[in-house]
């Protein structure tokens, strides 16, 4: 992989417009948005099932159009997302005040987060750690504002694309974990920055992403040391 001079901002800023661009249509597409009632059933599902019945203190990272916030709102956690996209986060609260849920959406960077130390008990991101230029630091960032014996839910997947696309073309070689990873080198990874009692699951079912996958999609956990 090479490195261009280009800085972590320009990449930045790069991504930012790409994610921009998307917002207006991203929730079109059936492995985005929620479209059905049995998609919603099956992803409240597997976040009941990674998250338990206790309220907690989440934040979202890399929320977007807040699909993953507004689930878990729905399941009775204090959910605050955070997007680097503004457009995207309109759209978050656009949806969030149509179904009448309560969560704070805010504009912020996934790898320097305006958030306090231990400041909540889960961090949730869907599809986000490929967009990062610094991901182990990002992982770094993630564990200071999640309280020790937290955890980390991260809905992954691998893509393996055949070419990158848009601002993409010209940024991914800046990007470490671009295409995504499988579940044995995210666990590597994940492990090697830190976390323990790392944990995964495929997320293959049709439902959760209103057609037949395409690539290797799963949900993988961690906890933050004590």
């Amino acid at each position: 992989m090479t490195r261009s001079n280009r800085t972590d901002d320009a990449v930045k800023d790069l991504v930012r417009q790409h994610w921009n661009d998307r917002a207006a249509t991203f929730d079109d597409a059936s492995q985005h948005g929620i479209h059905t009632d049995e998609q919603r059933e099956r992803w409240l599902s597997v976040f009941r099932e990674w998250t338990g019945d206790d309220p907690l203190r989440v934040l979202d990272v890399g929320c977007g159009t807040g699909v993953v916030s507004l689930l878990l709102a729905e399941l009775g956690h204090d959910v605050t997302g955070v997007d680097f996209a503004p457009e995207m986060l309109e759209r978050a609260r656009t949806k969030a005040e149509r179904v009448d849920r309560s969560v704070a959406f805010h504009r912020g960077d996934a790898e320097s987060l305006a958030v306090p130390d231990d400041a909540v008990e889960l961090l949730t991101a869907r599809h986000l750690i490929w967009t990062l230029p610094n991901p182990g630091a990002a992982i770094d960032e993630w564990q200071r504002v999640v309280e020790p014996g937290g955890s980390i839910l991260l809905i992954e997947g691998y893509w393996d694309h055949d070419e990158p696309w848009d601002e993409y073309e010209a940024i991914h070689d800046e990007l470490p974990m671009y295409d995504g990873r499988p579940p044995a080198d995210l666990r590597e990874f994940l492990a090697r920055n830190g976390l323990t009692e790392i944990e995964h699951e495929p997320l293959s079912d049709p439902a959760l992403w209103g057609r037949e996958p395409h690539y290797e999609y799963y949900v993988m956990t961690g906890t933050v040391p004590r």
